[in-house]
């Protein structure tokens, strides 16, 4: 499994017009192939009366696919495909829709057009590093809580369940890299008292301030 990787948590649009060209570039996660293509088809569907319809997408770390549409080769999927993985993105698929405004852009104009597009799409989508991680179910009492939140701070982790009764049981996603260090911290920092218990593998990406998990 890859342990740390970018991808697209909502996808987003963006439009630029360049020489009264309209270039729209279309943003989403997918997690296949066979979602891309999918999602290339409702694009094109949605903009039928479009002169081209350019897309890009990056499944995993080693499926990578493009196309210019009837645009000079190397001048629209190419550019496109570089941005994705230039922000070091997966599984993610990009639609850019050109309207032919008159104007001849030449290669050099055609490469920076969609390029920005994609940008520009992107600007408009948020995006999450996915981190793969050991949910850990920490128990503790009242005591221990105060040494437990700080330690997790320190390292940058939010739980995503805290539950006070008459015990603290806390719930919270730890990266793999991390869990051997972290656990030896917990229980010196609680002279053993609290227990932890490794309750599945997932991963899991900030979004704003909140943690949010995922299957894969």
């Amino acid at each position: 499994m890859i342990k740390d990787y970018k991808t697209i948590y909502e996808g987003g649009v963006g439009e630029i017009v360049e020489k009264k060209s309209r270039f729209i570039g279309t943003i989403a996660h997918v997690e296949s192939e066979e979602e891309a293509i999918a999602f290339i088809e409702r694009v094109k569907k949605q903009y039928w009366d479009a002169r081209h319809n350019c897309f890009a997408y990056i499944i995993g770390q080693e499926i990578m696919r493009c196309s210019d549409d009837g645009e000079p080769a190397q001048t629209a999927g190419k550019p496109m495909l570089d941005v994705l993985s230039g922000q070091g993105l997966c599984n993610v698929a990009a639609v850019v829709t050109r309207y032919f405004g008159g104007t001849l852009l030449g290669t050099g104009g055609l490469v920076r057009a969609y390029s920005k597009a994609v940008q520009e799409g992107l600007s408009h989508s948020i995006i999450v590093e996915k981190h793969l991680a050991d949910e850990w179910i920490i128990t503790t009492d009242y005591n221990g809580i105060g040494k437990i939140q700080y330690l997790l701070a320190q390292e940058g982790l939010m739980p995503t369940n805290t539950k006070y009764t008459d015990i603290v049981i806390v719930t919270v996603p730890v990266p793999v890299d991390q869990t051997i260090q972290l656990k030896a911290k917990i229980i010196e920092g609680t002279n053993g008292r609290a227990k932890i218990q490794a309750n599945r593998q997932l991963y899991y990406g900030i979004v704003g301030k909140e943690t949010i998990l995922f299957d894969s």
